[in-house]
Formats: C-alpha cells, structure tokens, sequence
C-alpha cells in the first residue's frame, strides 16, 4: 500500500486502502501496523487533525483490530 509521508512526531507515513477499509501507519520506531475496517471520514479526519499523534491515540488505538506487518 502507497502510504504518504506525514510530519508528526510519531507517526512517519499514513496510507488508506478504500476497498478494504484498511489504514496502514509506519511510526518513526519502523514498525508498521495495518488498523483493519476504519472507514474512510476516520482516516480523512486523521490526515485533518492538528495533531496526527493524540488523533492516533485518542480515536483509533485500541478501537480498531490490527496486524503488525513490519
């Protein structure tokens, strides 16, 4: 999945995959993890925030069933 660059302290790039609903963040540690049916508002609210990192942690963290995939 294409992800795009971000400027956050902790996340490093953000990608969404619309057909599957799946949100894919790299964080700065390199650990890449694929957040699973976060519909899209989610993830344009996401790219939106002030902040990405407290949006991260505050709206998607432990909502959403994911996959460490690096």
């Amino acid at each position: 999945m294409k992800r795009d660059p971000v400027k956050s302290s902790n996340l490093q790039s953000v990608g969404y995959d619309k057909a599957t609903q799946t949100l894919e963040i790299a964080f700065h540690s390199g650990s890449v993890y694929a957040y699973q049916k976060v519909l899209e508002p989610i993830y344009k609210q996401l790219m939106r925030a002030p902040s990405l990192g407290t949006f991260f942690s505050k709206v998607i963290k432990g909502q959403y069933k994911y996959q460490k995939i690096a």
